[in-house]
C-alpha cells in the first residue's frame, strides 16, 4: 500500500490517526490527506483538540483509528 503524504506540507508516512481524522471529519473517501498540524490549521482548532477527538472516536469504537 502506498504511504499517505500530507497535501499541504508534504509530511510522509502519515499515521493511522491522521488518516482516520481526515476520513472521519472531512470525507470518508478522501483522496488528499493532512498531517495533524495542517488539519488543525485547516479546521481552525488546536492539535490537542484533535488528539482528544481521536481518543473519543476510539472509545466510541470507530474503526478508522
Amino acid at each position: 500500500m502506498k504511504s499517505k503524504v500530507c497535501y499541504v506540507c508534504g509530511k510522509e508516512n502519515l499515521s493511522k490517526n491522521e488518516i482516520g481524522l481526515v476520513k472521519k471529519l472531512l470525507d470518508k473517501n478522501a483522496k488528499h490527506f493532512y498531517c495533524l498540524h495542517c488539519l488543525a490549521y485547516y479546521l481552525e482548532v488546536d492539535t490537542e483538540f484533535l488528539l482528544e477527538k481521536v481518543e473519543e472516536f476510539k472509545t466510541q469504537g470507530c474503526t478508522l483509528f
